[in-house]
């Protein structure tokens, strides 16, 4: 599936598209040409606003999406914080607040589709950018680079977030329409080793078969996104 290039804040104007999310048992697509994402071929205007289920009580959760929708918008995004999932190493927490696959269903029974926004690396304004705070134990690793103490932890991460997501992608049924590849990354470094060992982890975690693309500031946007 190709890697979309995006700058920051912009998305193409497109048509606007159909906003139910089908349930039937029938193939999905979610594509893109020239001009338009294309939601099963027809096209798509994608209006979405940012909202983390972190920093919102799960008891509100459908509250705020019920106005969104009054807002116009047909789309939600939200990051993924490594650190409350994997609080400690190899120890995983999708429950109550956490429960990431509960917040995106309820999206998609308002009518909303999802971004996701998976990180690893998230920034946000959250502490350490949502990685978890045990990868500082190990005084040589280098964060958010090929390093393979970061990679292998960030993989095993990643592949037990794709057990909880990958079902919810449109292509399955879900209303996930794409997932971001890292955050950023051209204002942190220019290491395209690096941004193409975390698209491969996200798409062997299974959350690959919906659109993948990177999110970067006019300047910053060569140093941040892939080719494909």
């Amino acid at each position: 599936m190709s890697l979309l290039q995006f700058r920051w804040l912009t998305l193409p104007l497109a048509l606007f598209g159909a906003l139910a999310i089908s349930s039937r048992p029938q193939a999905h697509s979610v594509t893109f040409n020239s001009a338009h994402f294309l939601i099963d071929s027809k096209p798509l205007q994608i209006i979405s606003g940012e909202m983390h289920y972190s920093r919102i009580p799960r008891e509100y959760w459908r509250d705020r999406m019920k106005k969104a929708r009054a807002m116009g918008l047909n789309a939600i995004t939200t990051y993924v914080f490594w650190n409350l999932h994997e609080p400690q190493q190899g120890v995983y927490d999708f429950s109550g607040q956490n429960d990431v696959v509960e917040y995106i269903r309820t999206a998609q029974q308002e009518g909303l589709y999802v971004i996701l926004r998976p990180g690893p690396y998230v920034c946000s304004e959250w502490d350490l950018g949502g990685l978890p705070a045990w990868l500082l134990a190990d005084p040589t690793i280098t964060l958010r680079s090929a390093d393979p103490k970061f990679l292998s932890a960030a993989d095993r991460y990643m592949q037990r977030l794709g057990r909880e997501l990958a079902p919810l992608q449109y292509t399955r049924g879900g209303p996930i329409i794409a997932v971001q590849v890292e955050n950023e990354y051209g204002s942190f470094d220019r290491d395209h080793a690096y941004m193409s060992a975390i698209r491969d982890s996200i798409r062997r975690a299974g959350l690959g078969e919906v659109l993948l693309y990177t999110a970067d500031g006019p300047s910053q946007l060569p140093d941040g996104t892939l080719p494909d």
